[in-house]
């Protein structure tokens, strides 16, 4: 299995709501005792983990279906999992969905362009900004305060349930760890 954290690269966006994915990422690789596998041509970070992979691309946002295609194909990775922020859920709410749209998610996008829409979606809450004028904004700023104290918490469950869906199914998945609105971890 392919897991993709999405995210963009660079000191500037560590902590900001689009790299929601590349945190959770760095978590799953301390907890799998991943190796490095990185080459120049998946133009991301790449770690193996047994039979998985998992994957930061490092082409900005716009642009990850390059790196997850270059990866997938190169391990010859048929089943994928994205894991990203999502505007359309509060924040600390966890989705799972496998296909389907991708709301206007520019990363999303660019995955469906490259591999198609058949990969499991791994949706985290964030919230949305008062005006739709502002979701470029937003999306690049830290976490408000509050959000920050349950950020470690979200990424820790959100591991949890990835780790979880290497063995079991995206519906036991979902069954077990989806969180409709965030009620503490």
């Amino acid at each position: 299995m392919l897991i993709v954290g999405l995210g963009n690269p660079g000191t500037d966006y560590e902590t900001t709501r689009h790299n929601i994915g590349f945190m959770v990422v760095d978590e799953l690789n301390h907890r799998l005792d991943s190796i490095n596998v990185t080459k120049t041509a998946f133009l991301g970070n790449c770690y193996k983990s047994k039979n998985h992979f998992l994957l930061q691309p490092l082409t900005f946002m716009n642009l990850s279906g390059e790196s997850v295609l270059k990866v997938k194909n190169f391990y010859k990775q048929e089943n994928v999992v994205v894991i990203h922020d999502d505007l359309d859920l509060p924040f600390g709410s966890l989705r799972f969905k496998h296909g389907g749209g991708n709301g206007g998610h520019n990363g999303l996008k660019s995955i469906d362009s490259s591999i198609g829409k058949e990969y499991i979606r791994v949706r985290m809450g964030i919230g949305k900004p008062e005006h739709k004028g502002e979701v470029s904004s937003y999306v690049l700023s830290d976490f408000s305060s509050e959000q920050k104290e349950q950020l470690d918490a979200f990424v820790r469950y959100t591991a949890d349930a990835v780790e979880f869906l290497l063995e079991n199914s995206m519906q036991e998945t979902s069954t077990k760890f989806a969180k409709k609105v965030y009620a503490g971890f």
